[in-house]
């Protein structure tokens, strides 16, 4: 299966030099992990995630983070403080 992944995702021309990422990152979604992928603007963290969620047939959501951002805001869910 990773084998077919990287092939069709290097193939494609979409990720050029990524398949060290492309790695990690199946190995996280096959240990059922999550990724959290930084980097600076314009080095193909949401193409890559697009181009791997697609692959996989893999729904694809992608979150604007700000300072302000918190877990609740995510994932629905409140804290309360007893």
């Amino acid at each position: 299966m990773l084998g077919n992944v990287l092939e069709t995702l290097i193939s494609s021309g979409i990720l050029i030099e990524k398949e060290r990422e492309v790695k990690i990152i199946i190995a996280c979604l096959l240990a059922r992990g999550h990724v959290l992928l930084e980097g600076v603007p314009g080095v193909a963290k949401t193409t890559m995630a697009k181009a791997i969620s697609k692959v996989l047939s893999l729904n694809f959501k992608r979150i604007q983070m700000t300072p302000d951002l918190l877990p609740m805001d995510i994932i629905g869910a409140y804290i309360y403080d007893q």
